[in-house]
């Protein structure tokens, strides 16, 4: 299925309270839903609009609006147009809980897709499983996630610490000092830089693991001094973060032991943080702003004819939203229904995408994507300089433990201890 990308100009949503509803803004994806009225198929969005997630989530609610427009605008799907109802859950786990709740039982909506952080799709995942609700997770993550009902869009460890990992000791040397978010995230992906440290030969120096609301990182910052690490893993995610670099660079480290991450960016944190506090660091995603090809040409042409300046950069998160709508859509006019396993069926046929990051392809097994991925460094300019590209990367972590096809019947997430 091949999809043009014209006309995102028509996504307009009003807001009211906490719910967002577009209607005549959604001018032509064709899903018969569940919820399907007047000719219209509601579906659901739960993603952070405000708090301090938000500054992952405004690119993808936007990106939202637009990958759902972009998809009525193509004719829809099954005769159908989609009509979003969309929540900004407002960086809590607990309205995570309750808007998921109530797309399921009042707005009986076709799909879910939403959650930016792993602690908020833990939260609804259970929902899914219980009212047997088909969920897209579009982001990158820990990986293990093994659900029938659930598709996980972004890039995992394997796709990304299992090349960063090695790159850096190669390029730095041995001795590595990681940083976390003191939750699910941050633990499970600090437990696959050791899987990988030891992989490469690789030494853990130290690991800590900070609460999303901190914003003083001095103590930590002598310590990693005194630790003399070859580089720094960070693994940290949210706002108030961004403060960790900029007292890094503050204390003259930046350019002593470098670092590496495979969550900064997300957030834009190189365009607030001026160059001399970013430029150098290492990430790995599978797309870049920069990406020369078709597909994000014409993608970053449109978005920035709709959005304007509002987004200074597209993320990756950007990328990963468009993607897992436009494989929904697609498996839906395969199916030729929104039967729950009429889709999954379609979905696990071994789809592949034109998106912006270039081709992907869902593995049927493991419900996630395979992804080329790009090493990259922060520039002078707020953007990326692409170092190296790892073509069509699996996501081994989880098709090593996960096979829905064999056996279905899982509701559960492995991780490196679980393994």
């Amino acid at each position: 299925m091949e999809i043009t990308r014209r006309d995102f100009l028509r996504g307009t949503l009003a807001t009211t309270g906490g719910l967002l509803l577009g209607g005549t803004a959604l001018n032509s994806l064709r899903i018969p839903s569940l919820g399907a009225a007047g000719g219209e198929i509601e579906v659901g969005s739960l993603l952070d609009g405000t708090g301090p997630i938000n500054i992952y989530g405004l690119p993808m609610i936007d990106a939202t609006k637009f990958a759902v427009d972009d998809i009525n605008s193509q004719g829809g799907v099954l005769g159908k147009k989609l009509k979003l109802v969309a929540f900004d859950t407002q960086s809590t786990n607990e309205r995570y809980t309750q808007y998921a709740t109530r797309l399921i039982l009042q707005e009986k909506v076709a799909v879910i897709h939403g959650g930016i952080t792993s602690a908020s799709r833990e939260a609804i995942r259970p929902l899914m499983a219980k009212h047997k609700m088909l969920y897209f997770y579009n982001e990158q993550y820990e990986g293990g996630v093994c659900d029938k009902n659930v598709f996980s869009t972004g890039v995992t460890p394997a796709q990304q610490l299992g090349t960063l990992v090695p790159w850096a000791i190669k390029e730095y040397g041995a001795k590595c000092y990681t940083i976390a978010a003191d939750y699910n995230y941050g633990h499970i992906s600090a437990d696959w830089v050791k899987v990988f440290l030891n992989k490469n030969n690789g030494t853990l120096v130290k690991e800590e693991f900070f609460p999303l609301d901190v914003t003083d990182f001095s103590a930590t910052v002598n310590k990693i001094q005194e630790a003399k690490p070859s580089f720094v893993m960070s693994l940290l995610v949210g706002g108030n973060h961004i403060a960790f670099y900029r007292q890094y660079a503050a204390a003259g480290m930046k350019d002593k032991i470098p670092i590496v991450s495979p969550t900064i960016g997300l957030g834009n944190e190189q365009v607030v943080l001026a160059p001399k506090e970013a430029q150098g660091i290492t990430v790995v995603y599978p797309y870049f702003q920069e990406l020369d090809n078709s597909a994000n040409r014409e993608f970053v042409k449109r978005w920035r004819a709709r959005f304007g300046s509002k987004h200074a950069y597209i993320t990756d998160s950007a990328n990963i939203v468009w993607t897992g709508w436009h494989l929904w859509a697609m498996a839906v006019n395969k199916a030729g229904s929104l039967d729950l396993n009429r889709v999954v069926k379609a979905l696990e046929s071994g789809l592949t995408f034109d998106a912006p990051e270039g081709r992907v392809k869902l593995d049927p097994q493991s419900h996630h994507v395979i992804h080329t991925v790009h090493l990259a460094q922060i520039n002078d300019k707020r953007g990326f300089k692409i170092l190296k590209t790892f073509p069509n990367v699996p996501p081994a972590d989880t098709m090593d433990v996960c096979n829905l096809l064999t056996n279905p019947n899982q509701h559960i997430q492995y991780t490196p201890k679980t393994k």
